[in-house]
């Protein structure tokens, strides 16, 4: 399979698995209402790329680059995205839905999360440190050895953090939420 360069292209209400993508390096493109859903996107490179309303399912992202990459509106369910190519990998989310997603010992230091559902994400021995989580929802993520140094919670809420499992130094939090944080240590708050 040979690969091209696509650079400052514009894809718009495509399926992906009806029209295949070729294979290849995209940069600065925007990608707006597409269907990646069942695609196999193995060996792509995105650099400097803009997703917006897409939607990713049982997508393939082995060895996939996503360099300094935004997710605006997008679903993104069940995506592990501990498969990807960790060089230089850069992501943020907006108003996304990663639900049942991975990022198992990702590099995400900095990644902004902001107004999604994270619902039973999987951050396990992920790096964190510096992460904002604005507004989003993390109703049953596993955060466990994770370095959450500098991390922003303060306008997350379902969060459930073991403190003894992660690193939270300097971590955000804000009241009520923040009192999650005390169930692990069996102690009653009244």
């Amino acid at each position: 399979m040979s690969k091209s360069n696509f650079d400052e292209q514009e894809f718009q209400d495509q399926n992906f698995a009806e029209k295949c993508l070729q294979a290849g390096k995209y940069s600065d493109c925007i990608f707006k209402n597409c269907s990646f859903v069942g695609v196999d996107l193995s060996l792509f490179a995105f650099v400097d790329c803009q997703f917006q309303g897409c939607l990713f399912s049982t997508t393939k992202l082995d060895q996939t680059a996503f360099r300094e990459v935004k997710f605006i509106d997008c679903k993104l369910l069940g995506l592990h995205f501990e498969d990807c190519n960790d060089f230089l990998f850069a992501v943020n989310f907006e108003n996304c839905d990663l639900s049942m997603s991975t990022f198992l010992q990702g590099k995400l230091k900095g990644t902004k999360f902001k107004g999604c559902n994270l619902y039973e994400v999987d951050f396990s021995e992920a790096e964190l440190s510096e992460a904002v989580f604005d507004q989003s929802d993390l109703q049953r993520a596993v955060f466990k050895q994770c370095n959450l140094e500098k991390a922003d919670f303060r306008k997350a809420i379902n969060y459930h953090i073991n403190p003894e499992l992660n690193r939270i130094r300097k971590a955000k939090f804000s009241a009520p939420e923040v009192l999650s944080l005390l169930q692990y240590f069996d102690i009653v708050i009244e």
